[in-house]
């Protein structure tokens, strides 16, 4: 699901993991951008979740 932004940066969708395993509903979810060609693997990124109201890990999906 990542967009072809510009070159070797691509659009990716970063997704809360401690809501996900809450078993609360709904989600918390940003779009980035990333350089595929310095990072390989799968982005990691605290960010700020509002439903929450805490900062906790954001992993890259699919």
């Amino acid at each position: 699901m990542a967009k072809k932004v510009k070159g070797n940066r691509i659009q990716v969708i970063l997704e809360c993991t401690e809501h996900k395993n809450s078993g609360m509903p709904g989600t918390s979810r940003y779009i980035t951008t990333k350089n595929r060609k310095n990072t390989t693997n799968r982005l990691e990124l605290k960010k700020y979740n509002p439903v929450l109201k805490k900062v906790t890990l954001h992993k890259e999906i699919k």
